[in-house]
């Protein structure tokens, strides 16, 4: 499932995919603060989605400034549900929600800055750098065609050089991820926990990831 969110002039705000409904609170809690009207729409490609589920997400949606919603999907059970609870819902092919998405994800700003928890089924990509301030929970998976930062404790999965770029890294004050990947280098995560007490950043290195002390150097 994936969720477009954007304002009364047609900023997108945040384009995100939802595989996880139990943890919606710390989604949303970044948008409380949003004062003006916001425009959701969901997007749920071959996903059949129940209206208890549905009834749970819009709960979330009522919290917030939400003016429109509306669910686009080509599954006729998801369309039922969204009906049953009077959300606007349309049965739109498959090819034609992809290249919606292609078209809203292209309008992202490159870099991402994103504050808070990252939960087990979420996943937050970035077109440029991605900034976490927060833990990346086991489940989660993060990404970016640059580097990746994590103010935090890296669980989940990560992969930074998404457009290829060997020289991006991936940086943690913990980093215990379950799997990293930088361009086309793939590595599992270090079977124990960091011992240390300083940042960590991952880089390749002769085609292959390797872990290092991420320290600033002091050039006084």
């Amino acid at each position: 499932m994936e969720i477009v969110l954007k304002n009364s002039k047609s900023k997108y705000l945040e384009i995100f995919s939802l595989l996880d409904l139990d943890n919606l609170h710390e989604i949303f809690k970044r948008f409380s603060s949003i004062k003006e009207p916001l425009e959701a729409k969901i997007f749920a490609v071959n996903e059949s989605i129940s209206s208890h589920q549905l009834l749970k997400l819009k709960n979330h949606f009522d919290k917030i400034n939400i003016c429109s919603l509306c669910i686009y999907s080509n599954n006729r059970d998801t369309i039922i549900s969204g009906k049953f609870l009077k959300i606007d819902s349309a049965y739109v092919k498959e090819q034609e929600m992809q290249n919606q998405l292609l078209s809203f994800n292209s309008k992202k700003k490159d870099d991402i800055l994103h504050k808070g928890t990252v939960r087990s089924g979420e996943r937050i990509s970035s077109n440029g750098n991605l900034c976490i301030i927060g833990d990346v929970n086991p489940g989660a998976i993060v990404s970016a065609k640059k580097n990746i930062y994590v103010w935090g404790k890296l669980l989940g999965i990560a992969f930074a050089g998404k457009s290829g770029n060997k020289n991006a890294s991936i940086a943690s004050l913990y980093l215990n991820p379950l799997q990293l990947r930088i361009a086309d280098i793939i590595a599992i995560g270090p079977k124990e926990k960091p011992k240390n007490c300083y940042p960590e950043i991952a880089i390749i290195d002769k085609q292959t990831i390797i872990i290092k002390p991420h320290l600033i150097e002091n050039k006084n």
